[in-house]
């Protein structure tokens, strides 16, 4: 792996020559070889057979708002495979400076009381055979070990569908598909709505 940033022309030429379409990252920084504290939460918004995009986006609504309890500003962003993720930065809220573990089980206990309280459309375990019309809110993409698909990154899916970070009033209006390269890339010179994340 070139020891250039993630970011190096170098970097990317490596990426694109290993045919690596799909690029998951971690849900921290490493400096000179170390693991940081996580900067980032992020919520991934798997939807079961039956569910899609809309089911999610309703999912998200209520997350948002149950995030801002944490002063955490959500960030929702379609995957280009099935669901969508919310990403929001650690900087300024009530767990900036906190663990995997710690940011791994606040997102768990999101979870959990969301499928107490919409029962018929959320679901916390991991169990698949309770997930048909419902959506997973998979809580561990927070774990240490586990990686996240890069927002604006490829899928290696049939079509060039991409990860692409939405506003809100998208997800407000409902009826989101998933956004095609051509599409993704017309957005490279609008705002990006994930520029709340920076953190330098």
């Amino acid at each position: 792996i070139p020891d250039e940033p993630t970011d190096a022309l170098a970097t990317l030429v490596w990426f694109a020559q290993c045919g690596a379409l799909e690029l998951h990252v971690p849900q921290w920084r490493v400096a000179d070889g170390v693991p940081q504290p996580p900067d980032r939460v992020v919520i991934d918004l798997d939807p079961g057979p039956g569910a899609g995009l809309d089911e999610c986006s309703t999912v998200a609504r209520e997350i948002r708002d149950r995030m801002q309890d944490a002063d955490l500003v959500a960030v929702p962003v379609t995957s280009g495979s099935k669901g969508m993720q919310l990403y929001a930065a650690l900087r300024g809220s009530r767990i900036e400076g906190a663990s995997t573990e710690i940011t791994s089980e606040y997102v768990k206990q999101l979870a959990q009381g969301l499928t107490r309280d919409l029962p018929d459309l959320v679901v916390w375990l991991m169990t698949k055979d309770l997930r048909p019309g419902k959506v997973f809110v998979d809580w561990s993409q927070n774990n240490g070990r586990k990686t996240t698909i890069a927002p604006w990154s490829l899928r290696g899916r049939e079509h060039a569908f991409v990860a692409v970070p939405r506003t809100w009033d998208e997800v407000m209006a409902g009826g989101m598909t998933h956004l095609t390269i051509d599409a993704a890339r017309e957005r490279l010179a609008e705002p990006d709505p994930l520029a709340l994340l920076n953190v330098d």
